[in-house]
């Protein structure tokens, strides 16, 4: 099995605005080795229920990764390409019991992308 490469919207404070609230500057990093995968009917009516998201994908993160996935854009590559959100927060096992080269499960929504960004004032993803 072999995974595909995608990348992770980085978040780095850079400033306060007028209200002394955090300004974030997103920077795009590369994750190789990622599986995504078709959620499990459990994974879409959860997310639906405590979220109120529609989960499309499920991603399969890397033994060694140090990312912090909770509540960040993902974008994926071909055949999947889009910008996608993270839903509640990433699972993990323990590397040394999981025999694969995987550890950690992340559920992905469709990203209103741009015309979000535009409503937020936030300023539009990168293109890769």
């Amino acid at each position: 099995m072999r995974g595909v490469t995608v990348f992770i919207m980085v978040k780095t404070k850079i400033g306060t605005d007028d209200f002394n609230q955090p300004i974030f500057a997103e920077t795009p990093e590369q994750v190789d080795d990622v599986l995504v995968g078709e959620p499990s009917s459990d994974d879409i009516v959860n997310s639906q229920t405590l979220y109120g998201a529609k989960v499309l994908y499920r991603l399969a993160i890397p033994k060694g990764d140090t990312h912090d996935w909770d509540g960040t854009r993902v974008i994926l590559p071909e055949p999947f390409a889009g910008e996608y959100m993270t839903v509640g927060i990433a699972t993990a096992g323990i590397e040394a019991n999981i025999p694969l080269r995987w550890n950690k499960k992340v559920l992905l929504e469709r990203y209103a992308g741009n015309d979000q960004a535009k409503q937020s004032g936030n300023p539009p993803a990168p293109s890769i």
